[in-house]
């Protein structure tokens, strides 16, 4: 029962972006979300919660059955699996409500009701996975071949039993599910802090105007040309973000020693086990990616030398990787985005786009930024039985197309894999979540550079494909090396205060861009920069982010290459949804993630794209 009763903060589907906006758009009523097709009213939506707090309560009764029959097995799932369907769903009307403004108390106290109700569900719970465990396999096996009616449960079962040796004893268990939202505090403390409680700077910048240099102001401000308004921007965010290192250290520390404490008590050697055994990934996948990462460093660096040589810049610092290498003076609102993108997914055949239009012209999207509402991006595809929801920031620019494109990728993936999959094997594991996402985006910029009305524009284009690469690939990785790190320093026994952490992030920061060798130096202010990544309190998350991004241009490829059944062979991995172990249903695809293969494609890509870039430099140069 694990790979569904687990809980987090950000719960299943929320997949974010490092999207940040900047402007504020009034007219955003018509571009609202309808939460209303969840439950019409707030009254509805805790009446709901309350019926199915008392529902919970019948989960006890059938405590010492699991191993009579089928029957009563079946009965029992079916209980279970029916109340936390609903679960999800209230807990995502009180999180996107909530996610609309932060600001509102009343929001965020219902949001802590549908944790509370999440907390009682794994409570009454927690007795199952010993149960089923003590049955043993044979039996439940038996059970499952006899009655058809468990055939949805079987990869559920199946996993659980598999996890026998770090399921504790039924007490423990029970124990521990009482704490399952004290096991939240830290993310949701460092929310409250990164998202309300930081009072940022305003700013007068080069133009005359004034900004507010916060988390969406930094992202607008870090990609400017102007190279003064970039490092006054970075060195006005560090520098707030630096008051709270010792704060901010403390919380992460606390994230990171409850988790290593947790891996023990269920008897894993690391963090990093724990997280690859859950998926059931294989060791390999992140020793491979890892080792590929650092070789491919020099074309890293390349980049960056190609980047400083576009900027004009001699010695590239770290407030020059953000601003584009071309100017592109056009406008994406979201109308544009929604017609562009269509256009470029024709290549995955009419019923990709034809479903995609008749849900983009649906009431599924909160679009533009406004006051108090949560920064970045994310889709919501917890509503089995409604649709997904995407929360935006569209600002009107070519990274808002992108992460349109981006977030319904997570949409298609979660429509494909419900149309396909009943409720118990629909939701997909973290590792196969990104690459309908990372492989949407490829495909858009493909369409762009095909398209692009001059050589200045197919540069932009080709850019952005190079930053693309270097956002997912190499810096996501440098995450997860920082995180690893973390995970073994208190695994060693060392302590970690805000300076040892800043002190590690550097280190990496460091080596990851060339600063020693001279190819981007990086001052001590901005190895602060650790403190303002969420996805830290996500237990090793984001390696997955670099995996998704290589095996979707794996499967891109084979699209390219073999047409209408590389789009098939891509539509049944979406299909799959969590059906099975997310790395065999990506090798069944033709994709082995722990071999370097598939990542030394995505380095070669790389190394490509700046070949035909230098090209069309040198080719204006002659002109």
């Amino acid at each position: 029962m694990k790979n569904i009763l687990f809980y987090t903060s950000f719960i299943l589907l929320l997949f974010f972006t490092t999207s940040f906006s900047f402007a504020q758009n009034e007219e955003f009523d018509p571009h609202t979300w309808d939460l209303e097709s969840l439950y019409p009213s707030l009254e509805a939506w805790d009446a709901e919660r309350n019926r199915l707090l008392e529902q919970i309560n019948n989960i006890e009764s059938f405590r010492g059955s699991l191993g009579n029959d089928a029957e009563s097995l079946y009965t029992a799932m079916r209980l279970v699996s029916d109340i936390y369907k609903e679960v999800l769903r209230v807990y995502s009307y009180a999180s996107m409500e909530q996610d609309e403004d932060l600001r509102v108390t009343d929001a965020q106290e219902r949001n802590q009701l549908a944790e509370g109700l999440f907390a009682s569900f794994n409570q009454a719970t927690a007795w199952i996975d010993p149960e089923l465990i003590a049955v043993g396999a044979e039996r439940i096996n038996a059970f499952v071949e006899d009655n058809e009616d468990l055939a949805p449960f079987a990869f559920m079962l199946g996993n659980t039993l598999r996890q026998g040796e770090h399921t504790l004893s039924d007490e423990t268990e029970q124990a521990l599910s009482y704490f399952s939202q004290s096991f939240d505090a830290p993310s949701n403390i460092y929310s409250l802090i990164a998202n309300s409680d930081i009072p940022f700077p305003t700013l007068t910048m080069s133009n005359g105007d004034e900004a507010l240099i916060n988390s969406q102001g930094y992202s607008f401000w870090r990609g400017s040309q102007n190279r003064d308004d970039r490092k006054t921007a970075f060195d006005a965010y560090w520098g707030k973000w630096a008051e709270y290192n010792s704060s901010v250290g403390m919380v992460l520390n606390s994230h990171v020693q409850m988790q290593v404490a947790l891996a023990r008590t269920r008897q894993y050697d690391s963090v990093l086990e724990r997280e690859l055994f859950n998926d059931n990934l294989p060791n390999a996948v992140y020793r491979t990616l890892v080792e590929e990462v650092n070789n491919a460093l020099p074309t890293l660096h390349r980049y960056f030398k190609l980047r400083g040589r576009m900027l004009g810049v001699e010695q590239m610092h770290y407030y020059d990787i953000y601003p584009s290498l071309v100017s592109l003076d056009k406008v994406f609102d979201i109308e544009t985005s929604k017609e562009i993108t269509l256009d470029a997914m024709s290549v995955l055949g009419e019923d990709w786009v034809s479903m995609q239009r008749d849900a983009i012209a649906q009431r599924w999207m909160h679009v533009y930024p406004q006051q108090g509402k949560r920064s970045g991006a994310y889709m919501n595809g917890s509503a089995y039985d409604v649709h997904p929801y995407l929360l935006l920031n569209h600002n009107d620019d070519y990274d808002s197309l992108s992460t349109f494109a981006h977030e319904w990728g997570h949409a298609m993936h979660t429509l494909y894999a419900q149309q396909a999959q009943p409720f118990e094997t629909a939701d997909y594991a973290t590792f196969t979540a990104e690459i309908p996402s990372t492989s949407l985006e490829l495909i858009l910029e493909q369409y762009m550079v095909n398209n692009a009305e001059s050589v200045e524009e197919k540069l932009f284009y080709l850019g952005q494909g190079l930053e693309n690469m270097r956002g997912t690939f190499f810096r996501q990785t440098m995450f997860a090396e920082f995180e690893l790190a973390l995970y073994e320093a208190v695994e060693r026994g060392e302590a970690l205060s805000g300076a040892r952490i800043t002190e590690i992030y550097g280190d990496i920061l460091r080596r990851y861009h060339g600063h020693d060798e001279g190819v981007v130096l990086i001052d001590d202010l901005y190895t602060n920069e650790w403190m303002f990544v969420p996805h830290f309190y996500y237990n090793m998350y984001v390696f997955q982010y670099a995996t998704s991004l290589t095996a979707g241009t794996a499967l891109y490829a084979k699209i390219v290459e073999e047409g209408e059944a590389g789009v098939e062979n891509y539509k049944n991995l979406l299909r799959a949804g969590g059906s099975d172990y997310p790395y065999d249903i990506l090798k069944a695809a033709g994709v082995d993630m722990a071999t370097p293969e598939p990542y030394r494609a995505v380095v070669a890509r790389m190394n490509a794209i700046m070949d035909e870039m230098e090209a069309l430099l040198d080719g204006q140069a002659v002109n």
